[in-house]
């Protein structure tokens, strides 16, 4: 089991909702909006040195092989020749393709049929919140570049939310089918996995 799944098992379980509600940083997360900042602010040098440093280049660089090729490398290019656009394209694929591992973990352990009902919906809830903590530092950039994925995941988000939901009553059984939600997250890795196909096709052709 990896770091970042084993942060996603043991964060507890929060209320929320796609757009409005959003999660506790982590350490990958804080670094992005650090280096966003400092971008945003044309203090490329900063944000080089927050990328060089940060968890963020650490992460990348242990995921490099489920990442597009030569994804470090472009972010950090992009720094270096103060490309805000292109390096906010670089970021927003390293965190679609951690959003999307996440969404392929959850599928996956929503699949143990042996797990009881109401601790795959438990498990569920605490990936929906992890992925949304990514996701929703690139929504604006997904956006702006392919409005039709923005749409998608924001409707996928809303309909694994609501198969995610917990009993009204203390002590209920759960009455939500949890292969509904798997089916969500499954249908959120696909969203992100075209994206991250269509930006890389694209980002080649570009250069």
């Amino acid at each position: 089991m990896t770091v970042l799944l084993a942060v996603v098992l043991a964060t507890p379980v929060a209320a929320h909702h796609v757009g409005t509600y959003v999660p506790r940083d982590n350490a990958i997360s804080a670094n992005f909006k650090q280096i966003k900042f400092a971008v945003q602010a044309r203090k490329f040098d900063v944000a080089l040195r927050l990328f060089e440093r940060g968890d963020l280049r650490t992460e990348m660089r242990a995921r490099a092989a489920r990442l597009p090729a030569g994804l470090e490398a472009a972010t950090r290019a992009a720094l270096e020749r103060d490309d805000a656009a292109d390096a906010e394209g670089h970021l927003m694929l390293f965190f679609s393709a951690l959003a999307r591992d996440l969404a392929r973990d959850a599928e996956r352990q929503l699949a143990e049929a042996a797990t009881p009902r109401a601790a795959r919906l438990a498990i569920g809830q605490r990936f929906l919140e992890a992925i949304w903590r990514y996701y929703n530092l690139i929504d604006f950039a997904v956006s702006t570049r392919d409005s039709k994925t923005s749409v998608a995941m924001r409707l996928a988000f809303d309909e694994a939310e609501t198969y995610a939901k917990t009993p009204a009553a203390p002590g209920a059984a759960p009455t939500v089918d949890p292969d509904k939600l798997r089916g969500a997250f499954r249908r959120m890795a696909q969203i992100l996995s075209d994206l991250i196909a269509a930006s890389s096709t694209s980002a080649r052709r570009d250069s």
